[in-house]
């Protein structure tokens, strides 16, 4: 089989790649040229196929699965189907408790979306983080690989890197438990990062299955307070030149940065040093723009990841209401994940300008029209449960500032 950056680069246009293109209203001819490149992936499962990068429109990933704490299975395959409901455009399943491989292949019988997972989490949770050996660690890697999963997020730092982060002091050290993971086996093996060392084997296992390659964003802040340091700029430049090697091999690459916390005002300014290096898709967790907002999280991170996309990301992964606090319910997933399509929404209209269903939306609005904005909305559903059957809402009631200027005729409203 070959890869969609393979194809591309022959200029054949895939299934996949008409999928894209059509949904995104984008010139196919344009779209081969851009996946040849790598600036543009297609992650797909089945009859799915989601464009991610340059050009396109922005798009959401839904985080779920269990922990070592929490595991309720059932949960899990609600959480997907909300997610899929509600408008994600791909799922990571992050599980590490229970019975993995069953999870996982519920989530997939129940869904429909890409999924995404990081291989390493699972090695981890069976084997244990002193115990799981290299041979483990591929093993999972062919293992998901054969089931279907279409991106795998692996975090390739350096013990040069590592040598870096602890020469800087950090409030929150290193935050991303992949990271983490990764850097616990290198220092207990006395090696080199697993995943890099054996580079040209875990190209070969993506580029059999064309799946996405994700470059995780171990040295992301884990508060405002831990500005960009050195140790991740080198691994921004890292990721940079092991995508290309992804790329120039026929593999798809998207590669992970900006996440975390991010002081505001620092936040485009990251993005675009990223773009600046790079045109491959970039994928940012967040970023929140502050740390107090625990419990309102998914409402910070809107606000860090409009400017994160206005100033040039590609691709989002939500945050809940439960981050820094526990495992999101079905309910936290569906609250981030609209919080998150809405910094998506903004971010669009940054970058494109304002789109048609903002337009449509405000029409029906300009008519009084309800059911006509619950068609527009971003959630429908929620718009229901809090809107009137008919009339005026009552937050105006008789004073209604449309209806008033409509019967006095002082407005003129458009078609």
């Amino acid at each position: 089989m070959k890869t969609q950056v393979e194809e591309a680069r022959k200029g054949n246009v895939t299934k996949q790649m008409e999928t894209v293109a059509s949904s995104e209203n984008i010139d196919i001819e344009i779209l081969v040229s851009r996946i040849a490149k790598g600036s543009t992936t297609i992650m797909s499962r089945g009859e799915t196929s989601v464009g991610i990068g340059k050009g396109l429109s922005t798009k959401v990933n839904v985080n779920l699965g269990t922990s070592s704490l929490k595991i309720n299975p059932d949960e899990e395959v609600m959480k997907a189907q909300i997610a899929q409901k509600y408008g994600a455009d791909t799922i990571t399943d992050l599980s590490m408790g229970g019975n993995i491989t069953s999870i996982r292949k519920s989530i997939f019988e129940n869904t429909s979306l890409p999924i995404t997972t990081v291989p390493i989490y699972q090695t981890a949770a069976e084997k244990g983080l002193r115990d799981m050996t290299l041979d483990d660690i591929l093993w999972n890697i062919k293992q998901q690989a054969e089931e279907g999963v279409s991106s795998f997020v692996l975090h390739c730092i350096e013990n040069n890197i590592l040598r870096i982060l602890k020469k800087r002091k950090r409030i929150m050290g290193v935050v991303s438990k992949g990271g983490s993971i990764t850097g616990a086996y290198m220092m207990i093996n006395k090696c080199e990062n697993p995943f890099i060392e054996n580079f040209d084997e875990v190209l070969g296992i993506l580029k059999k299955h064309d799946i996405v390659l994700s470059l995780g964003n171990t040295m992301r802040s884990g508060c405002i307070h831990d500005v960009r340091d050195k140790a991740q700029v080198e691994e921004i430049k890292l990721n940079v030149e092991l995508a290309k090697r992804a790329n120039g091999a026929g593999v798809q690459v998207i590669i992970e940065g900006t996440g975390g916390h991010v002081r505001a005002d620092r936040i485009a300014e990251q993005v675009k040093f990223h773009k600046q290096i790079s045109e491959f898709p970039l994928f940012v967790a967040g970023p929140l723009p502050t740390d107090i907002a625990v419990g309102y999280d998914h409402i910070a991170g809107c606000v860090g990841a409009s400017l994160a996309v206005g100033a040039g990301a590609d691709y989002l992964c939500y945050i809940t209401p439960s981050e820094h606090l526990g495992l999101p319910g079905p309910e936290q997933v569906r609250e981030g994940l609209i919080a998150f399509k809405i910094a998506a929404h903004i971010g669009d209209s940054i970058k494109y300008g304002p789109g048609e269903r903002d337009r449509n939306l405000a029409g029906k609005r300009a008519e009084l029209d309800w059911e006509g904005q619950m068609n527009f909305a971003i959630d429908g559903d929620r718009a229901r449960e809090l809107a009137p059957d008919e009339g005026p809402c009552t937050m105006c009631g008789d004073f209604c500032a449309i209806k008033i200027m409509k019967e006095f005729g002082a407005c003129n409203y458009s078609e």
